[in-house]
């Protein structure tokens, strides 16, 4: 049984939703810690809807915040309770997208997944994995988990624009290329990469801008 999600919401400046960007939070963090994202990106994807959700799981970790899953070397919890953590959030995320989708009548084109960290980690997991290929992934400061099962898994392949800090000490820059050459050993032809200088574990404007230019591209406001 999957667990409903609770989102933060910005409806678009324009009035009307013609697309959506949904946010995927870090560990220990809530959807109101991207949220903030929409009134620099709104005035420029004025048709979109952003979206927010917190994860489903309290972080132990971080008693105030949310998880999508345990993370052993913090938490105390097993490979094995990750690994079941991570499944049951991606259930969790698929039902909160299918949902979007009908609520808002929207095309999976017409929706773009900007991850940051663990959240990341859940858009590059659960969105290749999806029958119907969305219009991007910004995926900021993560990895790419269980790329060895990746080919045998995935369903489709959406456009996915890495993005990563080089002074990241809690996600080492290094995610940035293995998660690149792993998806196009996948046979991705849609991988983009940027990296932000003396940038840590964080969304610096470059990267942002470097966002805003992918998902006006995608959402066919460019």
């Amino acid at each position: 049984m999957t667990r409903a999600l609770q989102s933060g919401r910005r409806d678009p400046v324009s009035g009307e939703i013609r697309s959506a960007v949904i946010f995927l939070h870090g560990y220990g963090a809530n959807g109101a810690d991207l949220l903030g994202l929409a009134d620099p990106l709104g005035e420029h994807l004025p048709d979109t809807l952003f979206l927010a959700p917190d994860a489903p799981e309290s972080c132990a970790g971080a008693p105030f915040g949310y998880q999508w899953f345990p993370i052993p070397w913090i938490d105390g919890s097993s490979e094995e309770e990750s690994r079941a953590g991570l499944y049951r959030a991606a259930e969790d995320l698929n039902a909160f997208l299918d949902g979007v989708m009908v609520d808002e009548d929207l095309l999976p084109e017409q929706v773009i997944v900007l991850g940051f960290s663990q959240g990341t980690m859940m858009a590059l997991h659960v969105l290749p994995r999806r029958e119907d290929e969305v219009a991007g992934i910004c995926a900021f400061s993560g990895r790419l988990l269980e790329p060895e099962l990746l080919v045998d898994e995935l369903e489709c392949r959406p456009p996915v624009l890495l993005v990563h800090g080089d002074q990241d000490d809690v996600m080492p820059i290094q995610a940035l290329p293995e998660a690149a050459e792993a998806l196009q050993r996948a046979g991705w032809k849609e991988v983009y990469a940027h990296v932000m200088k003396g940038t840590a574990h964080g969304i610096a404007p470059d990267g942002l801008s470097v966002a805003l230019a992918f998902m006006r591209d995608r959402l066919g406001y460019a």
